[in-house]
């Protein structure tokens, strides 16, 4: 409570010193005029008061976050006019008047009811005023005055982050600034010490230090190694009040990363490597591999390595796999086990990237020797030649000599070897070759026009051996000999003009083509043939560069007696012995107009015109369109057919009318008679239309009287169609013979085939099929059982 009093009576204190502080200002730089004014004369001599200033103030200050009982008494408005009677009334208004601040009417004290934050709203502008209480007429001015809330420390430092990240290069020198952090604090920096902030590390000594006044992050330590430690956690404090006790602080976590230099040499983990490799390896084939270890990281533990010594730098080379940083030994060259049979390599690991700096840590490099043992292995054939380039003359007789291969087996053994051509590079047959010396031959002539060069390949392999195989490329190559005669270069034709002139240029320049080497080809000779070197229409000049310029001898040509012309041209190359071809060239005689244009090179159109008028054209014209009427009209005619009654959709023998005079084989022949052929199809599936009647309804056969398909009773069968047809009502209205089957060759009892209808009576006795036999019981029972029950009734 006593405290509470001590605030109240300092409030107010602070409040009469600002009035007064106030009222000095305004006493000192305005004149304080009179409370009842002097006099001025105005117009019509009428005497005007000026009223004097009866409050002046500027502003009042209310501490933040009070938090008594009571309100806070911010100060007090007082008018000159107030007598105590209590005539005056203050009235306030404004940013927060009547709910943050408000004011006794009567004595014009102002005081705050809620608890005011600076950092939410620093000051407020409010308006005071006096005025006569019964009458509201007011007794002074409005004048306008600020409240400040007066800031006092209860916001701590607070890190722009939570937490930082910071990258060092190791071996960084003392001193060296890696990181600078800030905090600002929410407290009224021109008022106390509430927002000065002091820097201090809490956690990260003695690597690093921190600038109290800036945050600035330093190392305190030399030569911290990333190997031996990379990360470091760093905890640095803000303190308000200048960092006295009292202040507020907060602080944040700095995260610091060393990050890699090229400080660390590669060096070999042992000082020999033990390698082997057989004879029988290829260039290229590994061989084994060697690393050198470097702690630095990425392109600072880059290392290259290279051989810098030894008896096999020859034979052996290294490469760097960056992948696993390790130097891979492969084979250079070939090796022999019995010229050699073992190898010392000194291989030199070197870093890539060498930082200045660090230079006195060096050499960055490191040495190791390698040796390597050659291995026995069984080996292929070698050639003694990588390669052979062979010739052969084209046309050359089946059997000639190309060329020879020679390969030998390297090992002690000395294995006989075995020639072979792969089927794969000769597959046209071209060549064969001796399986035992190697000798290359032709199997068919060659045409070096048609192919120039010939690859094939050749295999060697161990008669002991077969695995044991080495091949080798053989090129032929074909000779050329001088079997094509040259020929024009393209098709030529010419034109040239009925009047045309002697000591013109020449209408067309030729020239000629050789399939033929360039050695059997040009240089080309022209010329006419023997018999027409006298041409009188056309002569030919040899340019003497393998072209040929033809010239006209008269200058009178015409299209009516000769439009066309064909001269021979002789062309010969200059091969040994040299060949020749005789070429025509097509020469046309066309209308010119006077500047040597063409205009037609037809010579029928040229007498038409001359000789037909338009009439006759038209007459011509008129003929023609006649004749091809008459001919569509005629195939118009030959197309419309009648067609048959019945449409038959697939040619069916059974419907035929066969005659034949062969006799069947009788019960022997089993091959003749097939009772399932006897089956109609179209009589089962379905009807033949007829197309000049319709018919009233569809006939349907009875199942019921189709006979089995694998019966045999001819007679019901037969019963059966016969029933079928009479029943049918779209059925042709003409009988037809049909031939059921073919009994075949040598029957003694005769032909059968003449077989007749059940619904007619039949004239023959058939009795005498009782005497045949029991293989014609069947028949008898058939045929002979009507006349018997005939008998019988």
């Amino acid at each position: 409570m006593k405290k509470d009093n001590c605030l109240h009576a300092t409030l107010i204190c602070l409040g009469m010193l600002c009035y007064s502080h106030t009222m000095s200002t305004e006493k000192l730089n305005h004149t304080r005029p009179s409370l009842h004014g002097h006099h001025e004369k105005g117009k019509e001599g009428q005497v005007l008061h000026r009223s004097k200033r009866g409050w002046v103030w500027n502003q009042f200050f209310v501490i933040e976050e009070y938090t008594g009982p009571d309100p806070v008494l911010v100060g007090r408005l007082h008018s000159d006019i107030d007598s105590g009677n209590g005539n005056i009334k203050y009235i306030l208004s404004g940013e927060g008047a009547g709910i943050i601040f408000v004011i006794d009417d009567k004595s014009g004290n102002i005081h705050a009811t809620k608890t005011l934050d600076r950092e939410e709203r620093a000051q407020y502008t409010l308006t005071a005023q006096a005025v006569d209480r019964s009458t509201n007429r007011p007794l002074e001015p409005p004048s306008e005055f600020i409240v400040k809330v007066q800031d006092i420390n209860d916001n701590p430092p607070e890190f722009l982050h939570e937490n930082y990240h910071a990258n060092l290069p190791e071996r960084s020198n003392v001193g060296t600034s890696v990181i600078q952090v800030t905090a600002s604090d929410a407290d009224d920096p021109t008022y106390g010490n509430s927002a000065k902030l002091v820097y201090s590390i809490l956690e990260g000594q003695p690597y690093f230090s921190v600038e109290a006044q800036t945050g600035i992050i330093r190392t305190a330590l030399p030569n911290m190694d990333r190997e031996a430690k990379e990360e470091y956690h760093v905890v640095i404090q803000a303190k308000d009040m200048g960092g006295h006790m009292g202040g507020l602080s907060g602080k944040t976590k700095v995260t610091i990363t060393l990050t890699d230099v090229n400080d660390n040499p590669p060096k070999f983990p042992q000082s020999v490597y033990q390698m082997s490799i057989s004879e029988a390896s290829i260039p290229g084939e590994e061989v084994g591999r060697v690393k050198a270890k470097d702690p630095d990281i990425g392109e600072n533990g880059l290392v290259t390595y290279n051989i810098i010594d030894g008896d096999g730098v020859d034979m052996f080379e290294i490469t760097t796999d960056y992948e696993t940083q390790e130097g891979v030994v492969k084979l250079k060259k070939r090796l022999d086990y019995e010229t050699k049979k073992a190898y010392s390599l000194k291989v030199e690991a070197a870093n890539v990237h060498i930082d200045p700096k660090f230079i006195s840590n060096g050499p960055f490099k490191d040495t190791v020797t390698v040796k390597i043992a050659v291995e026995d292995a069984d080996e292929p054939p070698i050639f003694l030649s990588p390669s052979y380039v062979l010739e052969v003359h084209e046309n050359a007789e089946p059997g000639a000599f190309v060329g020879r291969v020679h390969a030998k087996d390297p090992d002690a053994a000395n294995s006989p070897i075995r020639y072979s051509i792969d089927p794969h590079s000769n597959l046209d047959r071209y060549f064969s070759i001796n399986p035992e010396d190697g000798l290359i031959k032709t199997t068919k002539p060659l045409d070096r026009e048609e192919i120039a060069w010939h690859n094939i390949s050749v295999l060697a392999t161990e008669f002991h051996n077969r695995h044991q195989e080495a091949k080798v490329p053989v090129v032929i190559r074909v000779l050329d000999v001088n079997d094509n005669a040259p020929k024009f270069a393209a098709i030529y034709e010419a034109f040239i003009c009925e009047n045309i002139r002697t000591n013109q240029l020449p209408f067309i320049t030729i020239s000629a083509d050789d399939k033929d080497d360039a050695a059997n080809g040009p240089r080309f000779i022209f010329s006419l043939p023997h018999e027409i070197n006298q041409n009188p229409n056309f002569t030919l000049r040899d340019n003497r560069d393998n072209t040929a310029s033809i010239h006209v001898r008269h200058e009178s040509f015409s299209r009516q007696k000769q439009d066309l012309y064909l001269l021979p041209i002789v062309i010969s190359d200059g091969g040994i012995p040299p060949m020749s071809s005789t070429n025509t060239l097509t020469i046309r005689v066309c209308g010119c107009d006077s500047n040597g244009s063409l205009l037609s090179c037809n010579a029928e159109a040229y007498i038409l015109n001359a000789g037909l008028s338009t009439g006759a054209l038209i007459a011509i014209l008129a003929c023609i369109v006649i004749l091809l009427v008459i001919v569509v009209l005629f195939v118009t005619l030959k197309r419309q057919k009648k067609e048959p009654l019945i449409v038959f959709e697939e040619e069916d023998v059974r419907e035929n009318i066969i005659t034949y005079d062969d006799e069947g084989g009788g019960e022997e022949d089993t091959e003749a008679f097939d009772i399932a052929t006897l089956q109609n199809p179209d009589g089962i599936n379905g009807f033949i239309p007829r197309k000049d009647i319709k018919p009233e309804y569809q006939y349907m056969p009875r199942p019921g009287l189709r006979p089995a398909p694998n019966s045999v009773d001819v007679d019901d069968f037969i019963n059966t169609r016969i029933q079928e047809v009479d029943n049918d009502p779209t059925a042709p209205p003409y009988d037809s013979i049909q031939i059921y089957g073919y009994e075949g060759r040598g029957s003694v009892a005769g032909s059968l085939s003449s077989l007749e209808s059940a619904t007619t009576d039949s004239d023959l006795d058939y009795d005498y099929l009782q005497n045949w036999g029991p293989r014609f019981k069947k028949l008898a029972d058939l045929y002979g059982s009507k006349d018997t029950f005939d008998d019988d009734s």
